[in-house]
């Protein structure tokens, strides 16, 4: 199994690409946060009164604007960027 592996390398990725972070639209955006609380595209498509294959366009190309493989790995890295605040009642270090 790669997780360990694959979390490694994104963060490793982003610790190199601080300078110079990749640009998303503010649709992209509101998706990102989306997935970072746990949505579904179903849910995201209701949330953002869109079509669930649109929600799907768009997963694809912040997926790869962010040079990651699935939604898990989008939204470690929009925490580790900090455009996503945490979840409410977890703790933070």
């Amino acid at each position: 199994m790669h997780v360990a592996t694959d979390l490694h390398d994104i963060l490793d990725y982003q610790d190199h690409r601080l300078s110079e972070q990749p640009r998303l639209t503010p649709t992209q955006m509101k998706v990102l946060r989306c997935v970072h609380s746990g949505l579904l595209n179903k849910q995201i498509a209701y949330e953002l009164g869109m079509a669930e294959a649109t929600v799907k366009v768009h997963m694809t190309a912040l997926m790869r604007k962010l040079n990651v493989r699935n939604r898990t790995q989008a939204a470690i890295v929009a925490r580790n960027l900090d455009w996503v605040r945490p979840a409410l009642g977890r703790v933070v270090d």
